[in-house]
């Protein structure tokens, strides 16, 4: 449509003069060159072609800018998965010394996911699209994932840091399932300021007792305030060779749990030594793998019995296990490696449901017990299918 057309205005074929020149060489010039009729809008149709033309290129180029700019998104895809019986670059993923180790068989993959966009690196729009479009991939609002503003390194470093911590967690959660005593030491790794704690506790503090009881995990602690329901904790807490006795008022938090106001950390002091060589993978849901492995690396015979069998999901010292992202990548990753049996959290089973491959049997698992009975039922050809399931 032209402009003219827009306004309402009712265009009129020119005169012959209207270029200011009565006849003379101009006027029969300018006759001669029109070789066609003008079109409604007065104007020859070669220029409306040709603005159509301008117009179409640039809504082109609009269209295939928009598609190339960063989206908003981030997309979750199957990953690798890594054997924790088995074996990486020629060295085995698990070993043990100071304490007899056993031969293995079969699998106990762990599962990851590839992330593409946030920190990670811009996710177009037709990124985005095309894992939209992908039944194996999913896309979600990078807010979900990752905090404002933050950047790669300091993804790759509490990444970093989640994985030591989960291995460290999977030793503790694998020596208490065998019964084999090591110690642990709960220590204060930051103080929130404005919170009960702020000012009585301090960053480096080991909590030794609390409400007069020894402290053997973060449960303990948990525990304690909880029942404490607002009133105040007794914590003993040792620092520079120093015990002092503090008494903190737990406060509600945000989630309604009663809170101290303090980041705490496990450090442990094993036995025997356990290396988890594995490298460029991060974050705490290969746990629970981890420390089914390191139980069918101290005991006698193969836990698996020779069957292949995958799994996610955060392990506790106390063998809880929790939630983990991505399980549908990683129930896809497994399925196409050729894992016949899959170990899902239980906290993840609305995740889980409508979205297992064909040919996986997925079973659900709160704790480490659940998992070694998992396993030990495929590996004796038991009934799998009558273990609990999502759904």
């Amino acid at each position: 449509m032209s402009s003219d057309q827009q306004s309402g205005a009712s265009p009129a074929a020119a005169p012959d003069d209207a270029d200011g020149v009565r006849g003379g060489p101009l006027r029969g010039l300018r006759n001669r060159t029109r070789t066609t009729a003008p079109g409604p809008d007065g104007r020859p149709p070669r220029r409306r072609v040709t603005t159509l033309g301008v117009s179409t290129t640039v809504a082109v180029l609009c269209g295939a800018l928009a598609l190339a700019l960063p989206a908003p998104f981030v997309a979750e895809s199957p990953g690798p998965t890594f054997n924790t019986v088995g074996t990486v670059d020629g060295h085995r993923l698990i070993s043990v010394s100071g304490h007899t180790s056993y031969p293995t068989t079969g699998n106990l993959d762990l599962t990851t996911v590839y992330v593409n966009g946030g920190p990670n690196g811009a996710l177009t729009a037709v990124g985005a699209l095309g894992a939209w479009l992908d039944p194996t991939r999913s896309v979600v609002p990078t807010e979900l994932l990752y905090p404002p503003d933050v950047t790669t390194e300091q993804v790759e470093q509490s990444n970093s840091a989640a994985m030591t911590s989960s291995q460290q967690e999977a030793i503790a959660a694998a020596l208490s399932h065998e019964k084999i005593a090591f110690t642990r030491t709960l220590t204060v790794a930051q103080v929130v300021d404005d919170t009960p704690a702020s000012g009585r506790l301090r960053d480096g503090d080991v909590v030794e007792k609390v409400a007069g009881r020894a402290v053997n995990g973060i449960e303990d602690v948990r525990s304690a305030v909880g029942a404490a329901a607002g009133k105040p904790v007794a914590l003993q807490v040792r620092n520079g060779g120093t015990t002092r006795t503090v008494s903190v008022t737990p406060a509600r938090g945000a989630s309604g749990n009663w809170q101290l106001g303090v980041a705490l950390a496990a450090t442990y002091r094993f036995p025997f030594s356990v290396t988890i060589a594995l490298d460029n993978v991060g974050g705490p849901s290969a746990g629970m793998m981890f420390a089914l492995g390191i139980i069918d690396t101290i005991t006698p015979g193969p836990l698996t019995g020779g069957r292949h069998v995958a799994g996610t999901g955060t392990i506790s010292s106390d063998g809880t296990v929790g939630a983990i992202g991505g399980i549908a990548q990683k129930m896809v990753g497994a399925h196409d490696e050729g894992a016949q049996v899959f170990l899902a959290p239980g906290a993840n089973c609305s995740d889980v449901v409508g979205h297992i491959p064909d040919g996986l049997r997925v079973v659900r698992v709160d704790t480490l017990d659940d998992a070694v009975r998992a396993v030990e039922t495929a590996a004796s050809g038991g009934d799998v299918d009558a273990l609990p399931r999502c759904g």
